[in-house]
């Protein structure tokens, strides 16, 4: 039994670096053999579970740090708190080895070709239940390959996960067999069908108008202990890197928090900064809280010149960072609530309207879910914005992490995306998912480009429940022939 838990401990070690700041090359296709060769081991669900749980901790380790730097809470707790959570997402892994097992025992070509389809639908359902967290999806790892992103605006993420699981699938059934045939079919089909999609898949030029968008980096930290000189300077820094792209006809993103502690319209001098910018001719687009009736929300507000001030709120909220579930049944929650905070989640997906396009914003967090994303496309959005405060994750993957998200949500809808970040990674995604530019963690500056609207759907934007579907009833019939 020695040897399986080192190959599940293994396994798990390098599918967490694949998800690293700096994954190494090549990693990610091999990455999952161990979790295969699991599969045909004793108590391979319990293997399976303890793989997870390692990837995991490999994976988002930044959360310690995260939760003792500002949620005040001692190491031994953070710490506690990562073990927790990686325990219950090696959950994930555990009914995948424990329903797979029967599939790579069998052998057939359904029951093996069923594996990919049996991990896609357990990805799509950790992206739904318990408010869902579909965060370092098995496609993300392949970010880099040519043509994964392109491919993506006909198979969303989630077909490209199953891709990514295909070499690694064939490389472990030819070790376990002896054979070569399944390592050169497993490798086969991503050498093909990757090629195809560079060459074809990547979206027709539009012929709409080009605009501009600025996106400004203002660097600034989330700081344990409210300091209100730093506060101001960090405004006055804001402000000027705002002047330096703010042009007539010119779209200018704030990140998440970024006025932060001022809100709008509530604060003067904030309305009146604004209102001086827009008299130049840009539009502006910030995040602030607006109060609702007797309840707050996460929104971002968009002032254009000569238009009256818009407002999208934020509709997917993190539980236990902007509000507290099941409130009624926790002890304390009151309380809890005063220091994560205690946001109203909006009805509906808003768009803004911004000089002929339709702005589909997304805050923070809420760029991570494929099909809230394609939800807003298929609304009307024809460019993509979203704006987050990374600064709470340091220098860590989890910026990296984000960003991939983000890179997968532009090439799957085929749409620019810009992204404004507090601390970095800011970015300006073209539709076929690749970088036009960026500015990394810590750095202070703009990003100014052309990008041009599109109206038209991707085959992944018109149904992206489709490939999750057929991978769910794949892998249920093949599980249902394996109990026979």
């Amino acid at each position: 039994m020695r040897r399986p838990v080192l190959w599940a401990i293994g396994g798990g070690l390098a599918w967490g670096l694949c998800h690293a700041a700096s994954p190494p090359p090549g990693l990610a296709i091999v990455a999952l053999v161990p979790l295969f060769l699991l599969l045909g081991c004793r108590r391979a669900g319990r293997l399976g579970w303890l793989h997870g749980a390692v990837t995991w901790l490999v994976a988002v380790p930044w959360i310690v740090p995260t939760v003792t730097t500002f949620g005040h809470l001692p190491g031994w707790l953070g710490g506690l708190a990562l073990l927790a959570l990686a325990a219950f997402l090696g959950l994930y892994d555990f009914a995948f080895a424990a329903l797979g097992a029967r599939l790579w025992r069998r052998g057939d070509a359904l029951s093996l070709a069923a594996l990919p389809g049996l991990w896609v639908a357990l990805e799509f359902a950790r992206g739904k239940l318990l408010t869902g967290f579909p965060w370092n999806l098995a496609a993300h790892a392949w970010i880099d390959l040519p043509g994964a992103l392109p491919l993506a605006a006909w198979v969303g993420a989630f077909g490209v996960s199953a891709l990514v699981l295909v070499p690694p699938l064939g490389l472990a059934r030819a070790i376990a067999t002896r054979r070569l045939r399944p390592a050169a079919l497993g490798l086969g089909v991503p050498l093909l069908l990757l090629p195809i999609a560079a060459r074809f898949a990547r979206p027709p030029e539009s012929p709409g108008p080009l605009r501009e968008i600025a996106i400004v980096q203002p660097d600034t930290p989330t700081r344990p202990v409210f300091d209100p000189q730093a506060s101001e300077q960090d405004y006055q820094r804001l402000l000027a890197l705002t002047d330096e792209v703010c042009e007539p006809g010119r779209l200018v993103l704030w990140p998440e928090s970024a006025a932060w502690p001022r809100d709008w319209p509530g604060d003067p001098r904030l309305a009146a900064d604004l209102e001086r910018r827009r008299g130049r001719g840009c539009a502006l687009l910030f995040n602030t809280p607006t109060q609702v009736s007797s309840r707050w929300r996460n929104s971002v507000v968009l002032l254009a010149p000569e238009a009256p001030p818009e407002r999208a709120d934020k509709r997917h909220l993190v539980p236990f960072g902007e509000y507290v579930p099941l409130r009624s049944l926790l002890p304390g929650a009151a309380t809890i609530a005063r220091v994560v905070g205690d946001f109203e989640p909006a009805d509906d997906f808003d768009l803004l309207a911004w000089n002929g396009e339709r702005l589909g914003p997304a805050v923070c967090y809420e760029v991570v879910f494929p099909g809230e994303v394609a939800a807003r496309v298929r609304r009307g959005a024809t460019l993509l914005v979203t704006v987050t405060n990374d600064a709470w994750y340091g220098d860590s993957a989890a910026p990296r992490q984000h960003l991939r998200a983000a890179r997968f949500r532009a090439a799957e809808n085929r749409r620019w995306l810009a992204r404004a970040a507090i601390t970095g990674i800011s970015a300006l995604v073209r539709p076929d998912g690749s970088l036009a530019g960026a500015l990394g963690v810590g750095e202070q500056g703009t990003i100014v480009s052309g990008v041009v609207g599109r109206s038209d759907l991707a085959p992944y934007t018109r149904a992206p429940w489709l490939v999750p579907a057929l991978a769910a009833l794949l892998a249920a019939v093949a599980v249902a022939l394996s109990r026979r």
